[in-house]
């Protein structure tokens, strides 16, 4: 029966995916790295895979980056150990394992009638997945531990024996607790918990399904050595880590104590305005669905495991004022296990359908339109073209680059870590001294610091909506 319903809609579903897809890995080679946060995680990457060190992650050479995990980074690193130095190679392992979510997922909504396709179609056409599905950030690695640990509890809980799955719970914590840290337990363990309240028995199977003793071995085993290891390696890394990243930047607004940039402050509850922008249009079809049945949410085993799933993470980071929309990836997965139980239930399903294309075709637009009119290289977030453009006309020879007190990390990506900086005036003499041609990265914004005395020896080489690079007379 469901099948039936799904025929009108299968071929429109499959072709939308793949194009989707392919579309979106296109972008992957072809979207310059963006500053800060992007760029900033392959230049990290960069610098593990040329040096070799895999336990203290660098922010630059000789710096440690404590502020997250390897997991996000090592799959990075290794990429560009295959595919070489380049956005494509640092974004592919974000863009894989978005993939396999997908597989996994339609292969599980395929045992129960449903097309295999259409787990993918709603998560590409869910803005915030579609974002993540080929960037480099520590959201996707997340993501996909939490994704893979609530599938493998939900499906240990339902089987008849001890399952395969039952390990790979296990698993999944240990790549969690290595890809964002303990923020991996705070987001699935207290909905399991509230999910098995809901009928105490679950407790009593967790214990009887759970090869508890083994799995938390497992998990010590794939998590801990990197901890003790990066702290004997840089000291101090345990506290930060620990204290601040996981207390001070969720609890103190605007925290000042951020190594690595500044809080995010944001009026407290702001997730769930961006739940309701970055996960349309199926967190308002679930909402609307949640509504019409909201007397057996909490009698349907299935759904209120995917409610809890669902809203739990909105619901921890509400009283929280550092906020990005990335935080709310975690929800992608349970919404469109949502919107496939309903599914059945939708009599408009291609209206729905053209609606969910709305956000894909927007980008499909702007991009397409941009490359069309050439403004690729002026309107992006990055300093690839500038410095491209800049090298090209120096016969592809390695140039001099300095940076006005602080380099950026596209800078620093695109340069191949070689891009210095002049921190003031003195230094700023020290290398004019030099008296050769040199070139220097300003971003307008700070160029009217620079005095107009070491201006008039300089001419504009190159320049974009942000940043102009002068050369040196």
């Amino acid at each position: 029966m469901i099948l039936e319903k799904l025929k009108k809609n299968s071929s429109l579903l499959s072709v939308s995916v793949l194009l989707i897809a392919f579309f979106r890995l296109l972008l992957t080679a072809t979207i310059p790295l963006l500053d800060k946060t992007e760029a900033r995680y392959a230049e990290i990457a960069r610098i593990m895979q040329e040096t070799g060190q895999w336990i203290v992650l660098q922010i630059d050479y000789g710096v440690p980056f404590w502020a997250k995990p390897p997991l996000s980074t090592w799959l990075s690193a290794a990429s560009f150990t295959v595919f070489g130095i380049n956005e494509f190679a640092s974004r592919f392992p974000s863009f894989l394992l978005s993939i396999i979510l997908i597989i996994i997922a339609g292969k599980l909504v395929k045992k129960e009638g449903y097309s295999f396709y259409l787990p993918g179609f709603i998560l590409l056409t869910m803005p915030e997945f579609l974002i993540h599905t080929g960037v480099v950030s520590t959201d996707t690695a997340l993501e996909f531990c939490i994704a893979l640990m609530m599938i493998s509890f939900w499906q240990t809980m339902k089987s008849e024996t001890k399952t395969y799955w039952n390990y790979v719970f296990f698993i999944f914590l240990g790549l969690g607790l290595l890809s964002k840290g303990p923020l991996i337990m705070v987001l699935t363990f207290p909905p399991l918990f509230l999910w098995c309240c809901l009928d105490i028995k679950r407790f009593k199977t967790i214990f009887t399904k759970f090869s508890i003793i083994p799995g938390l071995l497992i998990t010590a085993i794939i998590a801990i050595p990197w901890y003790y290891f990066a702290e004997k390696e840089s000291p101090g890394f345990l506290d930060y880590f620990i204290v601040g990243e996981h207390y001070k930047r969720f609890l103190e607004p605007g925290w000042k104590g951020d190594l690595y940039g500044s809080g995010h402050s944001q009026p407290k509850g702001m997730i769930w305005i961006l739940l309701i922008a970055f996960a349309f249009p199926w967190i308002q079809v679930v909402l609307y669905k949640l509504w019409k049945n909201r007397t057996t949410i909490f009698k349907n085993s299935w759904v209120s495991f995917l409610v809890l799933w669902a809203f739990w993470t909105p619901l921890f980071f509400t009283t929280s004022s550092n906020i990005l929309h990335t935080y709310v990836l975690p929800s992608a997965m349970p919404i469109m296990f949502l919107v496939v139980y309903f599914w059945e239930e939708f009599t408009r399903k291609k209206l729905l359908i053209n609606i969910a294309l709305f956000f894909p075709a927007v980008v499909f637009i702007a991009y397409f339109g941009i490359v069309a009119t050439r403004q690729l290289d002026n309107k992006m977030n990055s300093d690839k073209y500038l410095l491209a453009n800049l090298k090209s006309k120096n016969g592809n020879q390695e140039i001099p680059i300095y940076y006005w007190k602080d380099k950026s990390y596209s800078g620093q990506f695109y340069t191949n870590g070689k891009a210095l900086t002049v921190k003031n005036e003195k230094q700023l003499d020290s290398v004019l001294s030099l008296n050769k041609p040199l070139f220097f990265v300003f971003p307008k914004k700070k160029q009217q610091e620079i005095p107009q005395k070491y201006l008039d020896r300089m001419t504009l080489a190159e320049s974009n909506y942000k940043t102009s690079i002068f050369v040196t007379k």
